[in-house]
Protein backbone atom coordinates (compact mmCIF):
# COMPACT_ATOMS: atom_id res chain seq x y z
CA UNK A 1 0.00 0.00 0.00
CA UNK A 2 2.70 2.51 1.02
CA UNK A 3 4.87 1.54 -1.95
CA UNK A 4 2.05 2.26 -4.40
CA UNK A 5 1.33 5.66 -2.86
CA UNK A 6 5.01 6.55 -2.84
CA UNK A 7 5.37 5.51 -6.47
CA UNK A 8 2.37 7.68 -7.43
CA UNK A 9 3.82 10.65 -5.53
CA UNK A 10 7.17 10.24 -7.27
CA UNK A 11 5.55 10.06 -10.69
CA UNK A 12 3.42 13.15 -9.97
CA UNK A 13 6.46 15.10 -8.75
CA UNK A 14 8.37 14.08 -11.90
CA UNK A 15 5.47 15.04 -14.20
CA UNK A 16 5.15 18.47 -12.53
CA UNK A 17 8.91 19.11 -12.84
CA UNK A 18 9.52 19.11 -9.08
CA UNK A 19 12.41 16.64 -9.24
CA UNK A 20 15.85 17.82 -10.25
CA UNK A 21 18.67 15.61 -11.49
CA UNK A 22 22.20 16.93 -11.85
CA UNK A 23 25.62 15.58 -12.77
CA UNK A 24 25.67 11.82 -13.29
CA UNK A 25 21.91 11.68 -12.67
CA UNK A 26 21.03 14.20 -15.42
CA UNK A 27 19.82 11.38 -17.70
CA UNK A 28 16.94 10.78 -15.26
CA UNK A 29 15.32 13.98 -16.54
CA UNK A 30 14.15 11.94 -19.54
CA UNK A 31 10.82 10.24 -18.85
CA UNK A 32 11.84 6.83 -20.26
CA UNK A 33 15.01 6.69 -18.15
CA UNK A 34 13.14 7.78 -15.00
CA UNK A 35 10.37 5.19 -15.56
CA UNK A 36 13.01 2.51 -16.14
CA UNK A 37 14.66 3.37 -12.83
CA UNK A 38 11.32 3.20 -10.99
CA UNK A 39 10.57 -0.14 -12.61
CA UNK A 40 13.89 -1.60 -11.50
CA UNK A 41 13.55 -0.17 -7.97
CA UNK A 42 10.05 -1.51 -7.46
CA UNK A 43 10.63 -4.92 -9.04
CA UNK A 44 13.00 -6.07 -6.32
CA UNK A 45 12.11 -6.89 -2.72
CA UNK A 46 13.44 -4.31 -0.26
CA UNK A 47 14.39 -5.20 3.30
CA UNK A 48 14.36 -2.23 5.64
CA UNK A 49 16.52 -2.63 8.72
CA UNK A 50 16.37 -0.10 11.49
CA UNK A 51 17.83 -0.32 14.92
CA UNK A 52 17.10 1.64 18.06
CA UNK A 53 19.17 4.81 18.60
CA UNK A 54 22.33 4.19 20.57
CA UNK A 55 21.63 6.51 23.50
CA UNK A 56 17.85 6.48 23.47
CA UNK A 57 15.37 9.16 22.47
CA UNK A 58 16.96 11.87 24.64
CA UNK A 59 20.26 11.60 22.79
CA UNK A 60 18.49 11.68 19.41
CA UNK A 61 16.56 14.80 20.46
CA UNK A 62 19.78 16.45 21.66
CA UNK A 63 21.52 15.59 18.38
CA UNK A 64 18.69 16.88 16.21
CA UNK A 65 18.24 20.04 18.24
CA UNK A 66 21.85 21.05 17.47
CA UNK A 67 20.85 21.32 13.80
CA UNK A 68 17.46 22.99 14.20
CA UNK A 69 18.93 26.31 15.35
CA UNK A 70 21.91 26.89 13.09
CA UNK A 71 23.67 25.77 9.93
CA UNK A 72 25.65 22.55 9.86
CA UNK A 73 28.99 24.35 9.78
CA UNK A 74 29.75 28.04 10.21
CA UNK A 75 32.61 29.90 8.52
CA UNK A 76 34.76 30.16 11.66
CA UNK A 77 35.04 26.35 11.79
CA UNK A 78 36.69 26.17 8.36
CA UNK A 79 40.42 26.16 9.08
CA UNK A 80 41.95 25.86 5.62
CA UNK A 81 41.01 25.51 1.96
CA UNK A 82 43.96 24.39 -0.17
CA UNK A 83 44.88 21.93 -2.92
CA UNK A 84 41.26 20.91 -3.49
CA UNK A 85 40.74 20.01 0.19
CA UNK A 86 38.79 21.61 3.02
CA UNK A 87 39.99 21.32 6.63
CA UNK A 88 37.47 22.13 9.33
CA UNK A 89 36.91 21.76 13.05
CA UNK A 90 34.32 19.36 14.40
CA UNK A 91 33.28 18.31 17.87
CA UNK A 92 33.52 14.63 18.81
CA UNK A 93 30.59 14.23 21.19
CA UNK A 94 31.34 10.53 21.63
CA UNK A 95 34.77 11.25 23.13
CA UNK A 96 34.34 14.00 25.70
CA UNK A 97 33.30 16.84 23.39
CA UNK A 98 36.85 17.14 22.01
CA UNK A 99 37.45 19.48 19.08
CA UNK A 100 39.13 17.72 16.17
CA UNK A 101 40.22 18.63 12.65
CA UNK A 102 39.05 16.80 9.56
CA UNK A 103 40.27 17.23 5.99
CA UNK A 104 38.05 16.21 3.10
CA UNK A 105 38.22 16.67 -0.66
CA UNK A 106 36.21 19.79 -1.57
CA UNK A 107 33.57 17.77 -3.45
CA UNK A 108 32.97 15.49 -0.46
CA UNK A 109 32.83 18.49 1.90
CA UNK A 110 30.22 20.14 -0.33
CA UNK A 111 28.25 16.89 -0.62
CA UNK A 112 28.08 16.56 3.16
CA UNK A 113 27.26 20.24 3.62
CA UNK A 114 24.45 20.10 1.08
CA UNK A 115 22.87 17.17 2.92
CA UNK A 116 21.96 19.74 5.58
CA UNK A 117 20.33 22.24 3.21
CA UNK A 118 16.59 22.23 3.76
CA UNK A 119 14.24 21.72 0.81
CA UNK A 120 12.27 24.71 -0.45
CA UNK A 121 9.41 25.58 1.88
CA UNK A 122 11.06 24.20 5.03
CA UNK A 123 12.36 26.56 7.72
CA UNK A 124 14.74 26.13 10.64
CA UNK A 125 13.65 26.62 14.18
CA UNK A 126 15.44 29.72 15.42
CA UNK A 127 14.42 31.12 18.77
CA UNK A 128 10.92 29.77 19.15
CA UNK A 129 9.06 26.50 19.58
CA UNK A 130 9.28 23.89 22.28
CA UNK A 131 12.85 22.97 21.30
CA UNK A 132 14.20 26.52 21.64
CA UNK A 133 17.14 26.48 24.07
CA UNK A 134 15.81 29.04 26.52
CA UNK A 135 12.66 27.13 27.55
CA UNK A 136 13.28 23.63 26.22
CA UNK A 137 13.15 21.82 29.57
CA UNK A 138 10.02 23.63 30.80
CA UNK A 139 8.17 23.22 27.50
CA UNK A 140 9.14 19.55 27.10
CA UNK A 141 7.79 18.89 30.58
CA UNK A 142 4.57 20.66 29.57
CA UNK A 143 4.38 18.53 26.40
CA UNK A 144 4.83 15.35 28.42
CA UNK A 145 2.13 16.45 30.86
CA UNK A 146 -0.33 17.39 28.08
CA UNK A 147 0.35 14.15 26.20
CA UNK A 148 0.01 12.26 29.50
CA UNK A 149 3.31 10.43 29.04
CA UNK A 150 6.35 10.08 31.24
CA UNK A 151 9.75 11.37 30.22
CA UNK A 152 11.83 8.41 29.15
CA UNK A 153 15.14 7.20 30.48
CA UNK A 154 16.86 4.37 28.63
CA UNK A 155 17.35 2.09 31.61
CA UNK A 156 14.81 -0.64 31.05
CA UNK A 157 12.90 -1.70 27.99
CA UNK A 158 9.68 -3.43 27.12
CA UNK A 159 9.67 -5.06 23.69
CA UNK A 160 6.54 -5.97 21.77
CA UNK A 161 6.99 -7.86 18.51
CA UNK A 162 4.26 -7.50 15.92
CA UNK A 163 3.97 -9.83 12.97
CA UNK A 164 3.85 -7.22 10.16
CA UNK A 165 4.52 -3.55 9.57
CA UNK A 166 1.12 -1.79 9.41
CA UNK A 167 2.30 0.54 6.62
CA UNK A 168 3.80 -1.86 4.08
CA UNK A 169 2.87 -5.30 5.48
CA UNK A 170 6.17 -6.50 4.01
CA UNK A 171 8.31 -6.88 7.12
CA UNK A 172 8.24 -7.45 10.82
CA UNK A 173 7.81 -4.51 13.15
CA UNK A 174 9.44 -4.22 16.55
CA UNK A 175 8.39 -1.46 18.90
CA UNK A 176 10.65 -0.74 21.85
CA UNK A 177 9.37 1.39 24.70
CA UNK A 178 11.86 2.83 27.16
CA UNK A 179 10.62 3.04 30.72
CA UNK A 180 11.91 4.99 33.68
CA UNK A 181 13.20 2.87 36.54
Amino acid sequence: MFRGKFLALLQTAFRKGRLQFHGRLAALQRKAVFQSLLGRAYSCEWVVYTKPPFGGPEQVLRYLSRYTHRVAISNHRIVKIADGNVTFLWRDYAHGNKKKKMTLPACEFLRRFLLHVLPQGFVRIRHFGFLANRHRRTLLELCWRLLQVRPTVATGTIVNDFPWCPACRAGRLRITEHIQS
